[in-house]
């Protein structure tokens, strides 16, 4: 089977506690799907608490973006937990710490699932250097929002959205709003545009309580989002 990675916003596993209702959902939407899945959870609004902790008790960006990692992986064990009762010996029991390890599993297990790994590198990044470990052609982007936009849709009415793009057209929009600050968020960072870019990876942003999009997405279906390729 071939593998999808998908980048997992913490924002829908963890919008102020588990969502549990949300992942058991999403997970019954993977086991529907011919595919092997390699999973990166993001930490949403549990890792920019974490992190502002942090700052709050002298923490600089470096150790800042530690504790953001931890609410990541904290994150990803939530989903693996779930995942298990609905796919018992398919799911790798731990999160993964690092890519060597999530390639190991990948041989063995349906379903691998990684948190943060190097601070400075935000999730989105993780997710495409997973995807190019694991040779896989397609990435998924699961967030709040149901695309790219020219700007952030909540913030600004008269944004555009994009049903398709080129590579270079994100990595500009990505470099605008990169700022390289724990806990910050935007579309999709600037060096996970540039890997995807540089690997020739079709990427889907799609929402991600959007079940029916996610599904065609990650069977390269059209749906409701952006398509980058």
């Amino acid at each position: 089977m071939a593998t999808v990675v998908i980048s997992l916003g913490g924002s829908l596993v963890n919008p102020g506690k588990p969502d549990i209702h949300y992942i058991n959902s999403f997970c019954r939407v993977l086991r529907t799907c011919e595919h092997n899945f390699g999973i990166v959870v993001g930490g949403g609004r549990l890792a920019r608490i974490y992190a502002q902790k942090a700052k709050e008790n002298g923490a600089n960006e470096f150790e800042a973006d530690i504790a953001a990692i931890k609410a990541t992986k904290q994150n990803a064990k939530t989903v693996i937990d779930i995942l298990q009762k609905q796919a018992k010996g398919q799911v790798y029991p731990k999160v993964c710490n690092t890519f060597e390890e999530a390639k190991r599993a990948a041989k063995k297990y349906r379903f691998v699932l990684m948190g943060g790994t190097i601070p400075g590198i935000t999730t989105d990044a993780d997710t495409v250097l997973l995807a190019e470990y694991l040779h896989s052609k397609r990435v998924l982007n699961l967030s709040n929002v149901d695309a790219v936009y020219s700007a952030n849709p909540h913030e600004n009415p008269n944004a555009k959205k994009y049903a398709t793009m080129t590579y270079q057209q994100l990595i500009q929009l990505a470099g605008n709003n990169d700022t390289r600050v724990a806990g910050t968020h935007f579309v999709f960072d600037f060096l996970a545009c540039k890997l995807i870019a540089r690997s020739h990876i079709e990427t889907h942003f799609v929402h991600g309580r959007n079940l029916l999009d996610v599904k065609k997405a990650i069977e390269g279906r059209k749906h409701s989002g952006t398509v980058i390729k």
